[in-house]
């Protein structure tokens, strides 16, 4: 690990995410395991947001109890794949604001192709998450990270399922001001920008599409 990429390396995300890569676990499973793991990457990623005190009176006393500052999250989803990141992490964070960055990869650049964008407003205020499961050349990944600082956005975290070190390098290189959040780090990527060993494409086995 490092100051730009956290690997979750507690037990239960790592046991889920060996379920998630067995090809034949069913799409309904798949769907299940990966809103029950972003719970857990979602827990890391916002280790450190602000805090403030808020006076609560428990049955007992007055206290001064911890409580979240500033204005609440953008949660920022990837499309598609990012809804199943993004729909765990709300059953966490239920009041974050939520956006959405359309990029298909075109298959014979591997460079990405933006069809739609809607975010929330004041992203200068928020910590913004944005969140795709694979992290594979990084190419969509700088893109919408880039589209997301155009809009305002100053701090920015990116959490995904799987990444490879092309693209974490490549993401070092555009945005070293954006830590990344992972389950796990894997060997390469292949001749068609696939993470290796992976889990095949995260959308298809997410929805039932090839």
């Amino acid at each position: 690990m490092s100051d730009h990429l956290t690997v979750v390396n507690h037990p239960l995300v790592q046991h889920k995410l060996s379920l998630m890569r067995d090809k034949t676990t069913p799409t309904a499973l798949f769907r299940q395991l990966l809103r029950e793991i972003s719970h857990l990457l979602a827990y890391e990623v916002t280790r450190d947001l602000p805090m403030t005190t808020h006076s609560v009176d428990t049955p007992l006393v007055e206290m001064q109890a911890p409580v979240l500052a500033g204005h609440k999250l953008a949660l920022v989803s990837v499309l598609r794949a990012g809804n199943g990141l993004l729909d765990g992490m709300l059953d966490l964070i239920p009041s974050a604001r939520v956006g959405f960055v359309g990029l298909y990869r075109d298959e014979a650049t591997l460079e990405p192709v933006e069809y739609y964008f809607k975010v929330p407003a004041d992203l200068d205020k928020r910590v913004v998450i944005a969140v795709d499961p694979m992290l594979a050349t990084g190419n969509s990944s700088v893109a919408a990270i880039q589209r997301l600082k155009d809009a305002g956005a100053k701090d920015v975290r990116f959490l995904c399922l799987l990444a490879a070190p092309e693209g974490v390098a490549r993401m070092r290189e555009a945005h070293p001001d954006v830590p990344v959040t992972t389950a796990a780090l894997d060997e390469r990527l292949n001749k068609k920008g696939y993470i290796v060993p992976g889990l095949g494409d995260a959308g298809d086995r997410m929805f039932g599409t090839k």
